[in-house]
């Protein structure tokens, strides 16, 4: 392995604490890749972490399954994940 695929590798920024299938809550509301309004509060859970937990992939019970990309500061780990 060469030095320059090696540095490719390095990480500069910590793994987010939230994983893939983790419980959240949303913080503030937002709209859903299918433009529907989802409120602060709303449970959903994490599909795909980007960046080492710049954004994420979330899916929401309600409205029923509704997908949305988020920052890391727009939700929280929910209830017994919660730190």
């Amino acid at each position: 392995m060469s030095l320059e695929i090696a540095y490719r590798f390095r990480q500069d920024v910590p793994p987010s604490s939230i994983q893939d299938l983790d419980d959240v809550v949303l913080l503030v509301p937002v709209v859903g890749d299918n433009g529907v309004q989802i409120a602060a509060g709303t449970l959903g859970t994490i599909l795909s972490v980007h960046g080492s937990g710049t954004s994420y992939a979330v899916e929401f019970d309600e409205p029923d399954g509704a997908v949305v990309t988020v920052l890391s500061d727009q939700i929280a780990l929910a209830g017994s994940n919660a730190q």
